[in-house]
Order: structure tokens, then C-alpha cells, then sequence
């Protein structure tokens, strides 16, 4: 778990990057509101971290499984992506609004904060090991 737990934070740390590049070009370049912003970046950050956490992550997990491809990313942004998005855009709001935070140490708080939430959602939905999903099929 632990060694799973390290991986699935480097590819998070991957995914900050993309997150905060993104969404500094969008507010920066493009004169996007943050909010609208956020939502891209974290859309754009959701789908560089289900590519890396298929082939890293939980690879293990996936290899011999019979689920398919859309099945885990429409799960992936069910659980991983709502999360995100929703926490980030929440999260965001009440740092920049109340606690008048810049909007880019803001952003590394929120993905730092809603990252526990995405891990395990990961780990006990998305990417279950094969004997759970054995016992949850079972009558």
C-alpha cells in the first residue's frame, strides 16, 4: 500500500504540473476566470493521471481484467474526477474569496487536500483488486 501510495503521488505530482500549467496559461494567456480555469486544468490534470495510474499505479490490477478501457475512465471520472473537480472548484472559491490566497498556491492546496479523497477512491472503486470484485459479484 505504501509503495502504491508513493506512485500514485509521483504521477499526482505529474499531474499538479499539467493542473498548474494549464491553468496558468488559461487565467494568464487566455484571460480566463479562475473558476472556469480550474475546471479545465483539473479536467485536463484528471485525464494525464488516468493514463499513468493505468500504466503504473494500479497496473497490476488491470492486466488480466476483463472491464474495459471506458469503463474504468467513465469510473475514473465518476469518482476521481467529480472529486476533484468539485473540490478544486469549492476549495478554490473559499481560498481566493475568504482567505484571499493568489489563485496558484490556492490551486496546490486544494490538490494537495483533495488528493487523500482521489487515493482512495482509486484504490476501493476504480482500480478494486479482482478478488473484491469476485466477492461483490457472488450472490
Amino acid at each position: 500500500m505504501i509503495r502504491r501510495w508513493l506512485i500514485f503521488n509521483s504521477v499526482g505530482a505529474m499531474g499538479i504540473v499539467v493542473q498548474m500549467s494549464v491553468l496558468w496559461a488559461l487565467t494568464r494567456e487566455f484571460r480566463m476566470g479562475y473558476l472556469a480555469a480550474t475546471g479545465l486544468a483539473v479536467e485536463a490534470a484528471v485525464l494525464h493521471n488516468f493514463f499513468w495510474h493505468e500504466r503504473w499505479t494500479w497496473a497490476d490490477r488491470i492486466k488480466d481484467r476483463q472491464n474495459g478501457l471506458m469503463r474504468r475512465l467513465i469510473c475514473f471520472h465518476i469518482t476521481n474526477g467529480m472529486l476533484s473537480l468539485a473540490g478544486n472548484i469549492v476549495l478554490m472559491f473559499l481560498f481566493v474569496k475568504n482567505l484571499d490566497m493568489h489563485y496558484l498556491p490556492a490551486n496546490a492546496l486544494a490538490i494537495t487536500l483533495c488528493s487523500l479523497f482521489t487515493f482512495a477512491a482509486g484504490d476501493r472503486i476504480v482500480f478494486k483488486p479482482e478478488r473484491i470484485q469476485k466477492q461483490e459479484a457472488q450472490p
